[in-house]
């Protein structure tokens, strides 16, 4: 058994001016990373912060911390008042979805006391992992109740250093270019920015931004730039949020580490709640077809839906999604129609509904079904009745206290009748695929639907696939809808090895496969078989290679198989190398699927024999390509 060294508690106080300062130098188990939490002098404002080092290098230097109620204020004029005794914090639970079934994680924790000018206390909670930091505040209101103004938690970010972020948006569906300063590119500028953020503040050493473990009547929150381009501030979505009693934030999460620590790392799930579902055998994840990439309103017509119906089954794909319209579903049949045909066949139906929060487009229904309780749970045991599986339900509001309530209400209530979710047009995952494990995926991206909107994903494409895997996609499950082989209203320009590559690549719980029915006929066999035994939910991952935007390599394993993806992100032929020498319990034989001599074909190699001595690859790939490997 490994020992875990735990750090004995050190306040250092220095007396001067008739000022106090105190620090504490929290590590985490291995003692690769540290974290300072101080207290300035109170002539010098009294402010709490804290600096983070990894492997000796500064990744941040004073993090400023605090809060304001409308009767409360710790933004400054602060005193450490106290410190906990550091312990040991152990992380050991199952997923049901994710990328490892089995998560174990420790951490140091202690906690900090602050007091204002008027005796009033903020605590602030640290754990201090080897793969980053989770902080919350905790405050108690002054009087019976009382409202949240405001978030002082400030990121410094030095100009120069390299940021991949997302403007912000409320559906999350955006790019993550790459630039050295705070204000953006200068086509993405911008003063308000999405989680997750990923920061290189050093060579090789990265900082993922993100916040987990949203409770009952908690806002979202952003990052912030407007006062100082080089300092990103935690803002909350809600301008003034009611509690009563005592109030805990979020955990603010910074996974912290090289790009293998980044990618494999389960920190979000990890400080979230346990599952609340005591039995979860009807909890399934799998593959899916889906009608809507192709045939826009395709499930409003009985014919279109029975032959994606079909897809599935030949396929054998566990999944059918039946989306938008199927309210008004004509042409030989109506959705209790179309969900019997697809049990006779032996597929799960999926259906659609509009959270009728935000956007409602005319004949996009249904609508109003699922927003008060009596509805919902009137809708969810005819759901149960007629053999539906699972839910998609798209077009949230923003990330209020109001939706996020929605969403746990979602939850919750779909529980007793053995409904799987599927959120889009929505909020990003923040551990509740660990509380809720009939949360599937979330969409939060900007992915393939977007070839049905406009032209812009097609040049963008190959850079945003290329950079997912180390943003987006770090903090859980993405319904990016992969694998687009021919064209919807605008085309795309990635290699069919590369759009082969991405259901692997992308991690979700119920991955959707968008294309024709005919597309996936048009396949050799080993394609299909690769997308007929595809798994989409994993007992450990590992990142082989890469740097966001230009390529990644990855591996995933589920059970003794391991799968491995990987993409060129650039419109130059590159070369991926990579070694499988990490990879436990590696098989002998190896299938390898990559690009064949253009974009819209494959090269094929069966039964590759592997060996001690060759376990260093070289995968060539065109332009925008591609590959996947499969290893028994």
């Amino acid at each position: 058994m490994r020992l875990f060294k735990v750090l004995t508690l050190v306040l250092v106080f220095f007396l001067g001016d008739g000022c106090l300062y105190a620090s504490d130098v929290l590590s985490s188990p291995d003692g690769k990373l540290q974290v300072d939490v101080a207290c300035s002098r109170l002539l010098n404002g009294g402010e709490a912060y804290f600096s983070v080092d990894y492997n000796g290098q500064s990744v941040f230097s004073k993090v400023k911390l605090g809060m304001s109620t409308e009767s409360q204020d710790f933004s400054g004029g602060l005193e450490m008042v106290s410190a906990s005794k550091p312990r040991l914090h152990k992380d050991d639970y199952m997923m049901l979805t994710g990328k490892r079934s089995h998560c174990v994680n420790s951490a140091n924790e202690s906690t900090y006391r602050f007091k204002n000018s008027k005796g009033q206390a903020l605590d602030v909670t640290f754990r201090v992992y080897n793969d980053g930091i989770a902080f919350r505040y905790n405050l108690k209101a002054s009087g019976a109740s009382g409202n949240i103004t405001n978030e002082f938690t400030d990121y410094p970010v030095a100009n120069g250093k390299k940021r991949w972020m997302q403007k912000y948006n409320g559906g999350y569906e955006g790019f993550y270019p790459m630039a050295t300063n705070g204000i953006g590119s200068k086509k993405q500028t911008g003063t308000r920015w999405n989680y997750p953020a990923l920061i290189e503040p050093q060579d090789s050493v990265f900082v993922l931004v993100t916040e987990a473990n949203i409770e009952r009547n908690h806002c979202g929150s952003f990052l912030d730039n407007t006062r100082d381009p080089n300092t990103y501030r935690v803002k909350l979505v809600d301008k003034k949020l009611a509690f009563s009693g005592e109030w805990t934030s979020p955990w603010r999460v910074l996974i912290i580490g090289p790009l293998d620590k980044i990618v494999e790392s389960t920190l979000v799930t990890d400080v979230s709640d346990p599952s609340v579902i005591s039995n979860t055998d009807w909890v399934k994840p799998g593959l899916a077809s889906w009608v809507y990439w192709a045939n826009n309103h395709g499930s409003k017509d009985f014919e279109i839906v029975k032959k994606y119906i079909d897809l599935a089954a030949n396929m054998k794909w566990p999944y059918a999604l039946i989306d938008w319209q199927w309210d008004v579903m004509t042409n030989g049949g109506n959705i209790e129609d179309a969900v019997k045909y697809a049990l006779s066949k032996g597929i799960k139906p999926l259906l659609w509904y509009n959270s009728s929060t935000a956007w409602m487009p005319a004949g996009g229904g249904p609508f109003f079904r699922l927003n008060k309780k009596e509805k919902r749970l009137k809708e969810y045991a005819w759901l149960h009745k007629i053999g539906v599986a699972g839910i998609k339900v798209d077009f949230f509001s923003d990330d209020n206290a109001s939706t996020m309530n929605y969403y746990l209400d979602l939850l919750e209530d779909a529980i007793p009748y053995k409904l799987l979710l599927n959120f889009h047009g929505c909020t990003i995952p923040r551990g509740w695929q660990r509380t809720y494990p009939n949360l599937m995926s979330m969409e939060a991206v900007y992915g393939a639907e977007w070839y049905n909107n406009n032209g812009v994903l097609t040049n963008r494409a190959a850079e945003h696939n290329a950079t997912l895997p180390f943003t987006r996609n770090v903090i859980g499950s993405m319904d990016y809808t992969p694998g687009t082989f021919s064209n919807s209203q605008h085309p795309h320009i990635t290699t069919y090895g590369q759009e082969l590559a991405l259901p692997l690549l992308f991690e979700s719980g119920i991955q959707h496969m968008p294309d024709r029915p005919s597309v996936y006929d048009s396949f050799a066999k080993p394609v299909k078989d690769f997308l007929s035994n595809l798994p989409t939910a994993w007992d450990d991952t590992k990142l082989l290679a890469g740097y966001p935007g230009v390529d990644v390599v990855i591996a995933r394993r589920k059970g003794k198989v391991w799968y491995v993806a990987g993409i060129n992100g650039t419109n130059d032929s590159k070369t991926l190398s990579f070694s499988l020498s990490g990879l436990s319990s590696l098989g002998k034989r190896m299938t390898i699927i990559e690009d064949g001599a253009n974009d819209k074909s494959f090269d094929i190699h069966e039964n590759i024999r592997l060996s001690r001595k060759n376990r260093k690859m070289s995968v060539a790939c065109l332009p925008r390509g591609g590959f996947v490997a499969v290893i028994k």
